[in-house]
């Protein structure tokens, strides 16, 4: 395993986005925009390997932001069934970090607490690889102890506006 040096820091957790699937993607959007005072920043219809194994079935996905917030608002195919229904969640939060290299750190921090031996994980799969895509946006997954999801990012741009 990685030895990781002790941050300067302490390691901190930011709330980037929240991933929201719905089954009609326009209502959904004008709804976010009303009712938290938004605006639909973009939307995508071309997805990367990895969200696309994460999210099957994925069609559109737009942001809405709103009083700091983002909202990424999705939709899946018509055939894609979901397992649950009638049960409504939200797929992950993204939390940002504020560089690569810490980026990694969290990933290790995972890896380490894991290993330990200390917590019963419900879903032990391991965090997924850290990928790059041509924005240059550094981004993995991982599961908590209850099998939530988490996305950790570091968006370049954004870190320099800091």
């Amino acid at each position: 395993m990685n030895e990781v040096r002790q941050p300067s820091e302490p390691l901190r957790a930011a709330l980037h986005h929240l991933a929201v699937e719905t089954a009609d993607l326009d209502n959904c959007v004008a709804w976010y925009t009303e009712f938290f005072g938004g605006t639909a920043a973009w939307s995508l219809d071309e997805f990367s390997d990895l969200t696309r194994s994460r999210l099957p079935g994925i069609v559109r996905l737009t942001e809405v932001v709103a009083a700091g917030t983002r909202f990424h608002l999705f939709t899946r195919s018509a055939d894609y069934t979901v397992q649950q229904p009638d049960v409504l969640q939200f797929q992950h939060v993204c939390v940002t970090a504020r560089s690569a290299a810490e980026l990694e750190q969290w990933r290790v921090r995972w890896q380490q607490l894991f290993a330990s031996g200390r917590y019963t994980f419900s879903r032990p799969d391991p965090p997924t690889e850290i990928v790059v895509d041509d924005d240059k946006v550094s981004s993995f997954y991982l599961y908590d102890v209850n099998g939530l999801e988490f996305e950790f990012t570091h968006v370049p741009a954004e870190a320099e506006g800091r």
